[in-house]
């Protein structure tokens, strides 16, 4: 997949969420991109890609901090799970690829859950 690629899946990924208030692009190079999905004022999903050595982080933020996220390094995926976002859980459950529309269903759930919409 090219950087142009993922960027066009974030974009139309992101635009079928009705909690997605903005698509931000904050940084493109020639091998990677990062986006910044507007939720609300200081709530927000991170999106990062580096094409070049299949690195990929998807981190939902709020006032700063992380509250749920999902990394992939060298093909090799984990998750920060909603529970304990410091951590870092490579069990089968959280090695599991993800999707940015998947990992958009699970930011949207744990923002139901946390009341934060």
């Amino acid at each position: 997949m090219t950087v142009d690629d993922f960027a066009v899946q974030v974009e139309t990924t992101a635009s079928r969420f009705r909690f997605i208030q903005a698509v931000v692009r904050l940084d493109k190079t020639r091998f990677s991109v990062k986006y910044r999905l507007i939720i609300a004022a200081d709530l927000y999903v991170q999106v990062y890609a580096n094409v070049r050595n299949h690195t990929i982080g998807l981190a939902l933020i709020c006032q700063g901090r992380r509250l749920y996220g999902r990394d992939c390094e060298d093909g090799r995926w984990h998750r920060h799970p909603a529970d304990a976002p410091d951590t870092h859980d490579f069990s089968v459950e959280g090695a599991l690829p993800t999707t940015i529309e998947d990992f958009l269903l699970e930011s949207g759930q744990t923002l139901v859950a946390q009341g934060l919409i």
